[in-house]
């Protein structure tokens, strides 16, 4: 079985194709129920520190730093990783986030990080 890794804003309507939904933001999106959310997990242990999520305050010209700062905290956050490592052996998994910006969040960066670490 090929693992897969999806990114979607949460604020989309939740589809079959998701398969396992997997929320990566420390932060509850706003006007979401969870029950619309229709998480399988939220995983806010592996979201940025709120530290380097304060520092990049979503400015494009911050975003190669984010995404170098945030791989080095997943380096050292093995629970947290390996948790979602294990959701991954169980097929799809899509990680969702609330960010406006589609191409600059943390859920992208992380499904960089587990490509670029061989997971999926």
């Amino acid at each position: 079985m090929a693992l897969e890794v999806a990114v979607k804003r949460i604020y989309e309507a939740p589809a079959k194709a998701d398969s396992q939904r997997v929320l990566v933001d420390r932060i509850w999106p706003r006007g979401v129920s969870k029950v619309d959310a229709a998480l399988d997990l939220w995983l806010k242990e592996i979201a940025p520190s709120d530290e380097l999520r304060a520092w990049f305050g979503h400015e494009p010209a911050r975003w190669a730093e984010f995404q170098k700062r945030y791989r080095a905290e997943l380096d050292g956050n093995d629970e947290a990783v390996s948790r979602l490592r294990a959701l991954l052996g169980g097929g799809k998994v899509t990680l969702l986030y609330g960010a406006h910006d589609e191409a600059r969040n943390n859920a992208v960066a992380l499904a960089q990080y587990l490509q670029s670490r061989g997971f999926v």
